[in-house]
Order: C-alpha cells, then structure tokens, then sequence
C-alpha cells in the first residue's frame, strides 16, 4: 500500500489550485478513519484546513472535504472544530444542495454531533452537541426536517439510510434530554411531516440490505416511543391531560346524548379533583355550580366516575389512542353513545374500556417492553435477507390504525354476540386471538389497508373454532399426558357412540333400489316376479340377522319385519365391500322416490359362506351357519343406497356390527366432532389453575336454600 505524506498532503489542502486540494482531499477521506493517521493529520495542522474547505469549498472538493471531516468525527476526534458556524453551513447545505454525495458527508457529519453526548466526551461543551446544537440553524432554516423526511424518498437507498440514520439521532436526544413538554412536540411534527408513511414504505421494499439497520433503530425507537408514553401515569394536575380528558366528553356531543341534561359540568370545568371530570384545561373558564351527570363517564365505557384511575396499565398511550379514535371518527362515537343510551345498563358496550384493552392487546403484541439490548441481538441477523421478514414489523409504525381497526372490530363482536357487561373479558380475548391471528400473521409486504380490511370482514364462526384451538393448545402445555389420556378415553366413547348410532340406523331399516341381477343370481332363491324394483332391508331386533324383501314400490308404510321373507345370518358374513369411497359428490343428493328405480351409483356388497341348504328361507331349519372350510364365498346381498349418507350409515353400521373399524369419511368426521366437543366441553367445566392437579379439592357447592329446580352454570369458570 502507497505510503501517505501526511505533511505534504496538508500542504496540498492549502493549494490555491482546486484541482491540487480536490486531489488530496480526495486521498484524505480514504486515510482519516484511521486513527493514528488522524492524529498526525492534526498534528501537522491539517483540520484547520480541513475546516475551511467544508466552509468554503464547492463540486467534488466539498463532497470529499465533507467525507474527510465526518470519518474524522467518527474516530472521535475533530471535534474542537465543530462550533455554530460549522453547523449552520452543514444544515445549510442539507437544505439546499442537490448532489447525493453532498448531502450523504453533510448527513453523516450531524448524526455524529447529535449523537455526541452518548459517547460520553465532551460534556462540559454539551451546548455544542446533541438535537440542541442544531436548534439555532434550524431556526434559520426551518424547512430542514421537511427535506430530511423527504430525503427518505430518494432513490439513492444510501442517502435515504443517511437521512434515515440522521432522523433517529434527533429522535434518540430529544427523548432522552428534552423536557416532557419539548419532546412530544418534536416527534408530533415528525409524524406530521410524513416520517411514518415514508419509513413503513422503505421497511416494506424489497432491497432493504442497504437501510436495514437504520430501519431497524427506527423500529426499536418507535417501541421506546410507545413505552415511554404508556409510562406517563395520566395525572389531572397537568393541563395537558385534563384537556384530553375533558376533549374525549365534549366529543361525545353531551347535550344530545342526555348526559349534559342534568348539569353538564363541575365547580372546575368539568374534572373533579378525584379524577371524576372530563378536563377543563382553561383556568380562566367561569366556574359553574352545576352538578355532573350521575353517569357521565360510565355512559362513555368507563367502569366508574373516576376515569383516570382506569389507565394505570396504559397510561397516557391510552389516553392518546382513545383521544385519537374520538376525534377521527366522532360521527361513529356519538352514534354509538346514542345507540347504547336505549338499551339497559349491562347490555351497552363500554367504549372506553374497549378501548385501553385495544391498546394493551397491541402492545403485548408487539412486545414494546422488550427491551433495547433484546433488540439489539437483531443486528446480528441482519446479515442474513431471509430473517427481514421476521425481523421488521411495519404494522408497529401504524400503531393508531390498528387501535382504531381492533376498537372496530370489538364493537362488531359485541353486537354479533349481543355480549352483556360480565362478558367483557371474553370479548377482549376473542379480540387479542383475532389480531394475533390477522396482524401476526400478516407478512413484511401486507398493506395496513388490507389488514383494516381483514380485521372488519374476518368470520365470527372461524373465530371461535380458532380460540377452541388455541384453549386446547394451551391445556395441553399444560396438562401434556393427563389431557392425552383424556383425549384417547373421548375418542372411545365417540367411536361406540357413533357404534350405536350406525346400528340403529339398520334397525330402523331403509329402502334400496334392486340390484335384479345381483340378487337374484346371488341371494334371492324365491320367486319375487319380475316388476319388483325395490327392496326393504331391515336388522333384526336380536342384531343377528339382516331381514330383506323385494317389492314393487315403497308402500306409505314401512313393512313389518316378520312379513320379510328372506334373512341373513350375519355369522355367515364375511365382508362387506363397497365403492362409497369413490362415489361422486352429486351421489348425496339424489334420492329414490316412488314409484322409480334411479341409477345408485354407490353400492355395498355382502359377502359371506352361503349353506348347503337354502340360507334365506324362514325355515329355521335353514339359518345354520355353513362350515368356511368348506363352503364357497359368495354374494349374499348388493345394497344400492339412495344417497351418500345412508351409504356411509349402512356400510359402517355393517362393518362395526362385525366388529370392524368404520371407513367412511362421513363417518370418521362424526366420531371426531363427537370427540372434540366432549374435550372442549371437559375444557370450560375446568379451570386453567387447576391445571397443576395439585392442592386441596374444591369445595363441593352447598345447596342450602334449594329445591329441586336447580342447575349448575357449567360456563360459570370461564
């Protein structure tokens, strides 16, 4: 490698020829960054120089000098250069120079003196560094934080990480030095000028190697931004507070909804010392003597008259999505308020407890309280473009969208539900499984849109059987082989329940079109005349015999089972086959009326060992079972079904009648339906504490003061 003259190449930055200071300030931000060369650059007098070439120079001398200095600043050193002037030229230049190389030295020169005081050097000069060293050239310039957020939209991916990197700087020191008072203002004006929308559209893009770990601080500064919020307890004493507060009441149009009719306010404008009121933030507001409504916020969804107390786990995070949904949709707020004002008191939907809830769901959703050094472990996967999509969540940056869509979707739960006030925490978690289901599972490049869109329109019915699923899930982490053992004793009992439903089905008996052929070369040894076209086929009481007979049609009424002519001894059967699993679909529908033969095309087939003598005879003397050894398998009987669910019951009532496992989809499908409501049901009867299957036994329910009409409320533990 080419050994650099430092002396001559301070020399040459001094040169009156551009083209000799472009040349070695060129060379310069190829050498600065490291540190020993830094050190004797300064020592040889070269930063003053440098200085005055980022003051004063133009073209490619500028864009190299900016280079230069802001790799010097990131060595930590320079920095008895950096005063107002320097900063003023710097901002300065963000807001009017075009050129990309330009603007990206420009960039990186601010993140370094915004992020300053977190290394920790130079505190006593605290005034020259940090978001307030950048305040008195922003007032000289103040469409500066205009042109940052729209130099996120730029095509250069590395201006747009520059830009994005320098956002998250000012954002990092006004959190953490502003006063509670200047910071909100700070990143309210941010999001105003569209630092949100630009940011969700760059996280969302399919080149992000070169923004990743901008976007990713960006990511962890939002959920900062959440927690410090959320861990802003709401205090009436704060004019800003009971202005929301107060903001939320007025909203919600008191005059017609009938709250104001009995004294809209108290002696302080509306917010009672306790916390009782709605917030009158204007201390020089006449004070009126009037008396508050007896209901005033329990009519808004509040548990009680002391609505500040309600936010403790949301703190003012709440406060904020509440105040934003109210103010966005008032129209649908106050509709609400006038519809619920008819209906009695536990049956009204409690809005503003919906909406704290919204917000927790949300919140634990995204894990804010994770903390930065958790977040920090993302960095390292970074490296790898398959972990993007599992490391970035756009959603998180339209956080009051979402609040505003998962607020929407309680309402239309509890009106799908026609919910009552002690159902409120069944509501919640059925709106925590839905945005796990919706926002969780949404991807990287998913708008908000369609999540809004997905979260109004998603199946009520779909909800539940996934909450179903998840109980069990969670009861089975739980409970492991204890609800193993359960699950395999349910499955017994549905399988001989379905058993016994099959049976009867073969009991009751049924009709089939006449297979003529089959039966008549196979079974029938009587002469039943050549217009029969269907046979009555019916299990005997005893379920040893199956008793059938041929007719000409289906009489109003079924025919007795002792005027059946023919039987079969079900020993002598020795299976049964069928082609039901292959029958079309359109097979369900078609039935046999009277008077017609239709064309079954599902059919069972009973084979057996038919006896030497006649097996189908009334003649007792004719139902001896035939040695197997010695007779020949046969067809004792083809059934052709009038549709697919009676082949499914004949077919698996047979076979389990033989001690055979059912087949049939049908079939399998009821044993597990039966299954799985006699688990969930077991599920609801118990609680989830006793999970442990430890501790002493409940006490068993006195029923002192009962009679004999009484019922035990089996959801009652849910």
């Amino acid at each position: 490698m080419e050994t650099t003259n430092v002396s001559e190449l301070v020399e040459r930055l001094g040169s009156d020829e551009d083209a000799v200071r472009k040349m070695a300030v060129f060379k310069l931000q190829n050498n600065i960054g490291d540190p020993s060369f830094a050190d004797t650059f300064i020592v040889e007098g070269g930063l003053t120089r440098l200085r005055y070439l980022t003051l004063h120079a133009t073209g490619n001398t500028l864009a190299y000098s900016l280079t230069s200095f802001a790799r010097l600043l990131e060595v930590d050193k320079g920095w008895e250069c950096v005063d107002g002037e320097l900063i003023e030229r710097i901002v300065e230049l963000i807001v009017t120079h075009p050129l990309v190389n330009i603007l990206r030295g420009a960039m990186s020169i601010l993140v370094s003196i915004v992020s300053h005081p977190h290394a920790g050097s130079r505190a006593s000069e605290a005034d020259l560094f940090g978001f307030r060293a950048l305040k008195p050239a922003i007032t000289i310039f103040p469409q500066f934080l205009e042109m940052l957020v729209n130099r996120l939209s730029s095509a250069d991916h590395a201006l747009c990480a520059n830009a994005l990197q320098l956002i998250n700087s000012l954002m990092r020191d006004s959190i953490t030095f502003d006063s509670e008072a200047e910071w909100p203002k700070f990143i309210q004006r941010l999001q105003d000028l569209g630092v949100i929308r630009a940011v969700y559209v760059l996280m969302q893009d399919s080149a992000l190697q070169d923004l990743a770990h901008p976007l990713m601080e960006f990511q962890s500064l939002t959920k900062v931004l959440l927690r410090k919020w959320r861990d802003i307890p709401l205090d009436l004493e704060k004019q800003e507070h009971r202005r929301a507060l107060k903001g939320i009441y007025l909203a919600s149009n008191p005059s017609k909804t009938g709250a104001g009719k009995a004294g809209g306010s108290t002696t302080d404008g509306g917010v009672s010392g306790g916390g009782g009121g709605g917030g009158g933030g204007d201390e020089t507001e006449p004070k009126r003597s009037k008396r508050h409504h007896p209901e005033k916020w329990r009519r808004l969804g509040f548990e009680t008259e002391s609505p500040a107390s309600e936010f403790h786990e949301v703190g003012f995070l709440g406060m904020m999505d509440l105040a934003d949904y109210v103010r966005s949709h008032q129209d649908e707020f106050q509709k609400m308020l006038l519809e619920q004002s008819t209906k009695p008191a536990r049956q009204r939907c409690p809005i503003a407890r919906a909406s704290l809830a919204v917000t927790l769901i949300l919140y634990e959703h995204f894990e804010v309280d994770q903390m930065e050094m958790d977040d920090s472990k993302n960095y390292m996967m970074l490296e790898s473009r398959t972990n993007f999509d599992q490391l970035f969540k756009p959603l998180l940056l339209h956080w009051t969208r979402l609040h505003v869509a998962g607020l929407q979707a309680f309402f239309r739960l509890w009106k799908a539900t026609a919910a009552e006030s002690e159902d409120l925490d069944k509501l919640v978690e059925l709106v925590r499984i839905l945005i796990e289901s919706v926002v969780g599972g949404a991807g990287r490049t998913k708008d908000v849109q369609d999540i809004e869109e997905d979260l109004a329109n998603y199946d009520y019915q779909r909800l539940r059987e996934l909450q179903m699923e998840l109980l069990e899930l969670t009861y089975e982490d739980a409970w492991g082989q204890h609800l193993n053992q359960v699950r395999e004793e349910l499955q017994h009992e549905a399988l001989q329940f379905v058993k016994e439903q099959r049976i009867r089905c073969l009991l009751a008996g049924a009709w089939f079109a006449l297979d003529t052929l089959a039966n008549s070369t196979s079974t029938s040894k009587l002469e039943t005349g050549s217009n029969a076209t269907h046979q009555y086929v019916q299990l005997s009481h005893n379920r040893r015999y199956l008793h059938f007979g041929e007719f000409d049609s289906m009489g109003d009424q079924l025919p007795e089972l002792d005027s059946l002519p023919n039987k079969i001894d079900l020993t002598t059967v020795s299976s049964v086959v069928s082609n039901i699993s292959t029958a079309p679909d359109h097979a369900s529908s078609s039935t046999i009326k009277k008077g017609t033969a239709p064309q079954a095309s599902t059919k069972i087939t009973i084979h057996g060992h038919a006896s030497t003598s006649t097996s189908h005879s009334k003649n007792p003397n004719h139902t001896r079972t035939a040695s197997k050894s010695t007779s020949k398998e046969v067809v004792l009987l083809t059934l052709r079904p009038a549709s697919h669910s009676v082949a499914s019951e004949w077919l698996d009532g047979l076979l389990m009648l033989l001690n055979q496992q059912p087949i049939t989809a049908e079939t399998t499908k009821l044993i597990d339906l039966v299954s799985n409501y006699g688990l969930k049901i077991r599920l609801l009867n118990v609680r989830f504490d006793d999970a442990t299957f430890a501790g002493e036994a409940p006490p068993v329910p006195s029923r002192e003061g009962l009679d004999e009409d009484y019922y035990y409320d089996v959801f009652g533990g849910v």
